[in-house]
């Protein structure tokens, strides 16, 4: 495998990066037509985070962390890391010494399609990280990988440069010419959420805004009283 390091990419202008973080990932996902979600394997290391941030891509092998090394020096102010590996791996292949690096160069978190570790240690530095398992198992630096080269996570295509937003829901890739618009559909869902928010709490029901009444009928549910269940039933 021949790996290369790809420097100088194209990143979504961070004030929209901001912009689309605060809606957090459910409403974004929901917002684009339920596109993007990089699947329920990548959990926060520690809850309480939410991030919006540029990627900076490594493909890595697994149980070999050296491309993270290196894609280290790739990342800058309002990056995300989000590193992945060649065939499935749960080693622990990101820590709290990256993190630390990590950091003082502005990286706003990292997202590890592999294991991480040092979990205390992270919350602690309030450094935020989403990976798909959580293993002491250590790693070797011995064998090359990529850097900022297209990469699947979950399904999902992310390239150097779009958008990972992340939070306790989970993490999303948003395409980074696709940002304005993700923008415009996340406000639009969120007047919407906010309009039924407020009727709910005027008492009215979901099966009426929803108008799912007539889907009901449609699917042959009935209401009935507990005595002709009984009777139906012999209960």
């Amino acid at each position: 495998m021949r790996g290369v390091v790809v420097t100088g990419h194209e990143r979504a202008p961070l004030e929209q990066v901001d912009a689309l973080a605060k809606y957090g990932v459910a409403t974004v996902h929901e917002a684009l037509g339920r596109v993007g979600f990089l699947g329920p394997r990548l959990r926060p290391v520690n809850r309480g985070s939410r991030i919006g941030g540029t990627a900076v891509t490594a493909l890595c092998w697994p149980g070999d962390n050296l491309m993270i090394h290196v894609a280290v020096e790739q990342c800058g102010p309002g990056d995300i890391l989000v590193v992945t590996t060649t065939s499935p791996s749960t080693d622990g292949m990101f820590g709290e010494l990256f993190a630390t690096s990590l950091q003082q160069r502005g990286v706003r978190g990292a997202i590890i399609d592999a294991g991480s570790r040092d979990s205390a240690e992270l919350g602690e530095m309030g450094f935020p990280v989403w990976s798909a398992a959580i293993s002491a198992q250590g790693t070797v630096k011995a064998t090359p990988g990529s850097v900022n080269v297209p990469i699947v996570v979950g399904g999902q295509l992310i390239r150097p440069g779009d958008v990972i937003l992340a939070d306790d829901d989970g993490v999303m890739c948003v395409p980074r010419e696709d940002v304005s618009r993700a923008i415009d559909a996340a406000q639009a869902r969120s007047d919407k959420e906010e309009a039924t928010r407020q009727a709910f709490r005027q008492g009215e029901l979901g099966l009426d805004r929803y108008g799912m009444r007539a889907t009901l009928d449609r699917l042959g549910v009935e209401y009935i009283t507990a005595d002709e269940y009984a009777r139906r039933t012999g209960a």
